[in-house]
């Protein structure tokens, strides 16, 4: 009581002395201590005990819900936009243009997933820097753009060349997962959006800790299989625009683990998907210099296990399974943190 009165007097009902005191590191099994069975129960009996100056406590009033902003939606739509553009003009173009449209439509791209990530649903909400995990993230891409063909020319000897952007050159480039993401952060950014605002009325509604994590976590894994259904569609859509095949298992597994990451970011959570995401960087790098390094003399083991995966998968398997086992991780790690109250009463928030 001494420790969190500040807390306790501020608060207008036992749901925010509770969520604050989870906020703190207060569990169950530290409730336990003082005889009680969870942290809600505490809370009721810190905020029965504690003295206030009013007579009558005010009444509870629902949090603030954030609302759809044309500012956001516009900026959510823009990376698919720029990524379009710029796949049309690499098909349009030869030679040194094509080089220069490409290296125009990296930077317009990075520009607008930079815009994208300081508001609206994806914006961060604490003071950590908004791009912490940005590097991995572009690296990421960047695999999924030109990881699976030097990864199988690599398997085959080669390169013997540079990427042309075509899928007939000695180093194919997969151009249908780039435009299928990018279009992807308009229902990344309405999956966010979806989940906080149910979140934050469950949150409202809710008369426990664990009423409210049983609640949340169905929403959490609704919100994130409706934007899978998305990105699938849209991989198709791109695969048949641009008349190749498109990598369902990779770019899927990428785009689960980003948007994972990205939702434990906005949320506060930013150690975990910066772990996890350079794990999936590093595992990919190794796996690809590997190949590489088994060229040395008496270094042949070192692909062993690349060969063995691509056999048996193809060049996408080093990035299903890398991104795959990330996602996964994230997802397991969500279902834990999300659906704590204390993630969805931090103030700030941008809308």
């Amino acid at each position: 009581m001494h420790r969190h009165r500040d807390l306790c007097e501020r608060a207008v009902d036992p749901l925010e002395i509770a969520a604050g005191l989870e906020a703190h590191g207060v569990t169950d099994r530290t409730a336990a201590r003082f005889r009680h069975r969870d942290v809600f129960s505490l809370a009721e009996e810190m905020y029965a005990r504690v003295s206030r100056a009013g007579e009558t406590p005010p009444r509870p009033t629902p949090q603030e819900v954030p609302r759809a902003r044309a500012d956001w939606i516009l900026l959510s739509l823009l990376p698919g936009a720029l990524c379009s553009a710029t796949v049309v003009g690499l098909h349009l173009t030869r030679g040194r243009a094509r080089l220069t449209v490409a290296a125009l439509g990296v930077l317009v791209l990075a520009l607008s997933m930079r815009a994208l990530l300081t508001r609206g649903p994806l914006g961060t909400r604490t003071r950590a820097h908004p791009n912490a995990t940005s590097t991995w993230t572009y690296w990421l891409l960047a695999c999924a753009l030109l990881g699976d063909g030097l990864l199988g020319t690599a398997l085959a000897g080669g390169p013997d060349g540079l990427p042309d952007g075509t899928g007939n050159a000695p180093w194919p480039l997969a151009l249908a997962p780039l435009p299928a993401l990018a279009w992807a952060c308009a229902p990344a950014a309405w999956s966010a959006h979806l989940f906080a605002v149910r979140a934050r009325r469950k949150l409202a509604a809710s008369r426990g800790l664990e009423d409210f994590a049983a609640s949340v976590r169905p929403l959490l894994l609704g919100t994130f299989a409706l934007f899978l259904c998305a990105l699938t569609a849209l991989l198709a859509i791109s695969g048949t625009a641009l008349g190749e095949p498109s990598p369902y298992a990779q770019t899927i597994t990428l785009g689960a683990l980003l948007l994972l990451a990205r939702l434990l970011t906005v949320h506060g959570f930013t150690h975990a998907p910066k772990v996890v995401l350079t794990a999936t960087a590093a595992s990919q790098a190794a796996a690809l210099a590997s190949v590489f390094a088994a060229r040395l003399p008496g270094c042949d083991l070192l692909a062993t296990p690349v060969h063995t995966l691509s056999d048996t998968w193809g060049p996408g398997g080093i990035q299903t399974l890398t991104c795959g086992l990330g996602a996964l991780t994230l997802l397991l790690h969500a279902t834990r943190t999300l659906t704590r109250a204390s993630a969805h009463t931090r103030p700030g928030e941008p809308t």
